[in-house]
């Protein structure tokens, strides 16, 4: 397939996937991830509890073997200082899926060495949108 159609194709997707999507919705889904983003920027995993369920499970493949955290065991992998290199790395949402109150969001994550593509499913709840769960995928540039 060619570069012009899969970004037709690719276009066509999100004007579909955002039709009918309330923007109120959508801007409280960026505003989560942007707190999740800003976890990653200052090394703070305080921003992480605002943005995730307490529940949440964030899973993955790290190094070739099957990873699982809660929230807590997340947190516990930052320090609270932002990564020497943080000057030069980018954070983007591909993706808003919205159906009443529940989501799925695609972001990548460009961290030096790494790219990372995290899938978030979100939830609305007592009107506020938190992540439930987070899948990533990463993979050396």
């Amino acid at each position: 397939m060619s570069k012009p159609l899969r970004v037709f194709l690719f276009s066509m997707f999100i004007a579909v996937s955002a039709f009918g999507a309330d923007h109120g919705d959508e801007a409280g889904i960026r505003t989560t991830i942007s707190s999740y983003f800003q976890g990653h920027a200052t090394g703070d995993a305080s921003h992480f509890r605002v943005a995730f369920l307490p529940t949440a499970h964030i899973e993955g493949n790290r190094q070739g073997k099957f990873t699982s955290w809660t929230l807590d065991e997340y947190c516990g992998l930052f320090n609270g200082k932002p990564a020497a290199d943080e000057a030069v790395r980018t954070r983007t949402i591909d993706l808003i899926d919205v159906s009443g109150d529940s989501s799925v969001a695609k972001a990548t994550l460009d961290h030096g060495a790494m790219v990372f593509t995290d899938y978030f499913v979100l939830l609305k709840v007592n009107g506020e949108w938190k992540i439930a769960n987070k899948v990533y995928h990463g993979r050396k540039k």
